[in-house]
Formats: C-alpha cells, structure tokens, sequence
C-alpha cells in the first residue's frame, strides 16, 4: 500500500503544532507556508536583509525534525539579549543561507537537508507579500502584525487582500497539493495565516482540481480582533469566501467544554471558545469533532495526537 500524502497549508504556531501529529503517521508530508508575516524578529529580517519572513517556516522545519530533537530546540532558541536580542537560532541560519541561494524556497530546502527533516517544507511564493484587510465600514489595513494585533470589538474584517496581487507560487507548491491524498488547511490564524495562502493565484486552482480530500482545521478559540464572536461556520463562510464554495469536504471542530479556569483567562482577553454549530455545519460539509484541545501553559492548542490520527484515518 503506498505511503499516505498529505499536504497542509497555512502559518503560525497552528501549522507547526499539527505537523508534529502528522509525521507520526507518514513521511509523505509537505507543509506550505504563509510569508506574510512582517512581525517580530521576522518582520525586522525582512526589512533588513530584504528576505522573506523566515519564522513560521523555520517552525515548520523544527517540527518535522527527524534526525535529532536537539536540533529543534536549537533553531527555536531566541536570543535574550545583545545585538541578536529577539531573533531565533533558526531565522539567522535561514537569513544567512538566503544570502547564498539564488530564492527563499531554495534556502529553505537547504536548512531542511541539514537539519534532517521527515517530509518537505515550501513557502507558498518566492515574492516578497504584504497582507492588507478592508474593514466592514471599507477603510483598509495594511501589514499582518497591523491585522493580527487589533483589540477585541474591533471593526470586523470583510475581506483581506495581497500585494502583489499577482505573486507567483512556488511550482512545488502546486505539485505537491494535486499530488496529495489530504489536503489540510489550518489550523491558524484565519485572515492572517491561513487565507493568505489562498490569495495566491494558482494554490486555490491546485487545491479545485485536485482529487485528494480537503479538510479545514477550525481554530479551538476566537482570536480577538480577527475572528470575534465568529462560530465554525463563519469561518468556514471566510475561507470559501476567499476561495469558492466547496472548498473543503471536511471540517474538524473541538465540542467538548473548555476548562473554567482556563476560559475566564481567554474571556479577559475578549475571547470564547469557536460555536461548532454541528447542524449547521453538518448540511453543508462532513464534520469531524471531539476533543481536539489540550491546556499548556494555560494556552489552549490543538491536541496534536489526536487531530492527526483523526485526519489520518481519512486516508484508510
């Protein structure tokens, strides 16, 4: 039986985490990665060097380390002060290959052969993106950080956009989504991780007509300023808003409650746990839920082990 292809697409800690789970069950794993992240120690990078934001690829990379562990640890070391103060170990070893490969595709390729990873790392386009958003009322934001970081209550988003609008994917990229068995999107930050991705032409193309099945990974909680108050089926109304109806076969929802302790602390920050609205959502796509959260460090994540068995399973 030939090995399980899965391919996912999106940015953040969201993509990393679920990538963990995933190369438990194949080898056969491509992750294609948002740059528009100008955030950060990414964000000063890309100002500076006039790269592309190297921090959720280098996540990516860490999480599918196979070789060594240590590595991992060690491309996620940040520096706590002096002149690399904020930067991680990883992002200068992806800044520096950079400078010594003709694109960032090329010199993520490169970090990955070294470090030795389980599966494959591409950044959706070798163009330098910037993220912009037109606001419910039509004034517009430009830059992800500016997105990401509104309060709670903010003016809700309608759409986001990229620019250049016409930036070129990654061939693998394309390749690797109309060769896949799954493809997965999320999880993530929905505007600014995830349906970024989208926007550039040829990856929603790829993901119509391919065969594989599309599954969406709805976010556990509400992130404020981005997706107040949303419920699964709104964002699922966001991704194919951006893409086309249809888009995903699939959905993966957390149902089961959210510890009181934990919930007081995200409802300080103006968020609430992601509404499944199974019924819903049931009449309009194949709704995969259970427990799919675990508390670390009084954060809410995705339980990786079993978000991955459950997507897994799709391809038995």
């Amino acid at each position: 039986m030939n090995e399980l292809k899965i391919t996912a697409i999106g940015g953040g800690t969201g993509l990393s985490t679920m990538l963990k789970g995933l190369k438990l069950h194949t080898r056969k794993i491509t992750a294609i990665v948002s740059v528009a992240d100008d955030g950060g120690s990414s964000g000063i990078l890309r100002n500076d060097m006039g790269m592309l934001p190297p921090g959720d690829v280098r996540n990516c990379i860490a999480a599918l380390i196979d070789m060594d562990e240590q590595y991992a640890e060690l491309l996620n070391y940040r520096f706590r002060e002096g002149v690399f103060e904020g930067h991680t170990v990883g992002n200068m070893l992806l800044a520096a290959i950079n400078e010594n490969s003709d694109n960032f595709d090329e010199a993520v390729s490169k970090l990955s052969k070294l470090v030795g990873i389980c599966g494959t790392v591409i950044p959706v386009s070798n163009d330098s993106i910037t993220l912009g958003a037109v606001l419910a009322d039509g004034s517009r934001i430009t830059g992800e950080s500016n997105i990401g970081e509104r309060p709670a209550g903010s003016m809700p988003i309608d759409r986001v956009f990229i620019d250049p609008a016409w930036a070129r994917p990654v061939e693998g990229a394309i390749r690797a989504i109309k060769d896949a068995d799954i493809v997965v999107m999320g999880p993530g930050s929905l505007y600014t991780s995830v349906i970024p991705n989208l926007l550039v032409p040829g990856i929603t193309k790829a993901i119509a007509e391919s065969s594989a099945k599309k599954v969406y990974v709805c976010n556990i909680m509400t992130e404020p300023g981005e997706t107040d108050n949303m419920n699964a089926a709104e964002h699922l109304d966001a991704i194919e808003k951006h893409s086309y109806k249809g888009i995903a076969d699939y959905i993966v929802v957390n149902d089961a409650p959210i510890p009181k302790s934990v919930m007081e602390t995200y409802a300080a920050e103006g968020s609430v746990p992601v509404d499944a609205v199974t019924d819903e959502l049931a009449r309009r796509v194949n709704v995969l839920h259970g427990a799919m959260f675990l508390v670390k460090n009084g954060q809410v994540r995705h339980n990786f082990i079993r978000l991955a068995r459950g997507i897994a399973r799709l391809g038995e």
